[in-house]
């Protein structure tokens, strides 16, 4: 009888095959799934706020913004949509000579650019649909608040948040690929992304949607002012900070940490373990 799930060397074998494929994709469908999965997240992220944002009690903020989430990534694995962090684990194909280094980078920066095209997309749709107008501007003002803290991280904090972040979203991918049926998927992705979001690890997708919609919040009059009313953050210190500047100033080191957490900290040791183990026709 066959197992109800694949084994991890066997799941490695997976990602391997899934980069070649993915390597493999135009142009066109990288941007389009990219998008996809960028926009994803951002519902994720979107949702998760509208939930929280008028709760003061942290913990419990945190944790109804990881059982919300997650759906994000559900959807971008029952759906289709590719992934900068989980495609991350592309390396795995490059160190087993499946495909060259040039094409995993040409598709993880295709991927990178169409998630945070997917991602801005939905935070303008956002705004004008009138999200952030909850609790009397509240929720713009908390996206101020959420963008503002984002641009004011110490890099080597961002990128060490980032490791974090990406060990966990990398393990809900590994571990989604083990199940064989929606149900298994599903609750495979919900507790690792689930404890990524409770830590408060940086995803440099996610942020692709949190800062871009604080800073389009930050041009409005009432969020903005709702803002200093609810956490003292100032006009100035929002012009100062809460730039194109301060934006790329948080994705570079988040998106350094990711690379790191989903490459060297995750894919590659679980190559180290498992692919040897494949190789020799042991699970």
């Amino acid at each position: 009888m066959d197992n109800a799930y694949y084994t991890p060397a066997q799941i490695v074998e997976i990602t391997i095959k899934a980069a070649k494929g993915k390597a493999r994709l135009s142009i066109i469908k990288c941007i389009l799934l990219g998008m996809i999965a960028g926009a994803c997240i951002a519902f994720g992220a979107a949702s998760s706020s509208a939930a929280i944002h008028s709760l003061s009690d942290q913990g419990i903020a945190k944790t109804l913004a990881g059982c919300i989430f997650p759906v994000g990534l559900m959807m971008i694995v029952l759906v289709g949509g590719e992934l900068f962090t989980g495609d991350c684990m592309m390396i795995l194909g490059v160190v087993d000579k499946k495909i060259s280094a040039r094409s995993m980078i040409r598709t993880l920066a295709i991927v990178y650019f169409s998630n945070m095209a997917g991602a801005v997309l939905v935070a303008g749709l956002i705004y004008f649909g009138g999200l952030l107008d909850y609790t009397d501007g509240m929720l713009g003002a908390f996206l101020i608040k959420g963008a503002y803290a984002k641009v004011n991280i110490a890099p080597i904090r961002a990128i060490c948040s980032g490791i974090l972040c990406n060990i966990l979203v990398c393990i809900a991918v590994f571990m989604a690929s083990a199940a064989k049926d929606v149900a298994g998927k599903v609750l495979a992705i919900f507790f690792p992304i689930c404890a990524f979001v409770i830590g408060g690890f940086e995803h440099c997708v996610a942020n692709m949607f949190y800062i871009p919609a604080g800073m389009i919040a930050a041009m409005n009059d009432t969020y903005r002012a709702r803002a200093e009313e609810l956490y003292g953050i100032t006009a100035e210190q929002l012009a100062a900070h809460l730039n194109l500047g301060g934006f790329v100033s948080n994705l570079i080191p988040v998106t350094i940490g990711n690379i790191l957490g989903g490459m060297v900290f995750f894919a590659l040791p679980l190559y180290a373990i498992h692919r040897s183990k494949a190789l020799n026709g042991t699970q």
